[in-house]
């Protein structure tokens, strides 16, 4: 049973140093989810001018392909 005993006491001190590190790690989660939808806000305009060129720049191109 010795053996056992062992394994049990390596698996305990694993999953309380898990649960640790998740505690740890919470805070720094949260704060990338909040840069990351600042920065989604920040980009949208942005994604909205470049589409909005890239269509002119389309028109313009047409003629000149063909």
């Amino acid at each position: 049973m010795g053996f056992m005993d062992t394994l049990k006491g390596l698996f305990g001190k694993a999953k309380a140093e898990a649960a640790e590190l998740s505690e740890k790690a919470a805070p720094m989660v949260e704060k990338a989810k909040a840069a990351a939808s600042d920065a989604k806000e920040k980009a949208g305009p942005l994604m909205e001018k470049a589409k909005a060129e890239a269509a002119e720049l389309q028109e313009k191109a047409a003629p000149m392909v063909e």
